[in-house]
């Protein structure tokens, strides 16, 4: 697999709000697809790809990282959710969701419900001075008596 070029989901969003204003005005494929190369500075095939990945891209915007334009060589097979026009296959990739992985310390760790007195630190760096006072007690300030 060979890739030819590529768009961006900032170009491409671009490109689509565009293509929309232009077919809003009554303009013809062709004067819409002139107007796009005028607008972004395609020329040629650059712009034939670039068209084509506005259709790739306006199925699914949602998290849309780019539109990649790749040719294959033969014998291989095309990624799974690539749309083949032409020639050319084009591959939405999307930007992936992580989730929060659950923070359940039970037993691992210092701070951990494990064996031994340690945990209850809340920082790293030791106790800051307001748990200090508290640790040493209301009677802190009192002079000791004999």
């Amino acid at each position: 697999m060979k890739s030819v070029t590529e768009f961006s989901n900032f170009i491409l969003s671009q490109g689509l709000k565009s293509k929309t204003a232009l077919a809003a005005e009554g303009k013809t494929p062709e004067e819409i697809q002139a107007s796009l190369g005028e607008k972004f500075k395609f020329e040629a095939e650059k712009l034939t790809y670039f068209v084509n990945a506005l259709e790739v891209a306006g199925q699914n915007m949602e998290n849309l990282n780019r539109v990649r334009v790749v040719s294959l060589a033969e014998g291989e097979s095309a990624p799974a959710k690539a749309t083949k026009v032409e020639e050319m296959h084009y591959f939405a990739e999307f930007f992936v969701k992580h989730t929060a992985a659950p923070t359940d310390n039970k037993g691992k760790g210092r701070q951990g419900g494990g064996k031994g007195g340690g945990g209850g630190k809340e920082s790293p760096w030791g106790l800051s001075p307001e748990q200090k006072a508290a640790k040493k007690g209301a009677g802190a300030g009192k002079p000791k008596q004999a």
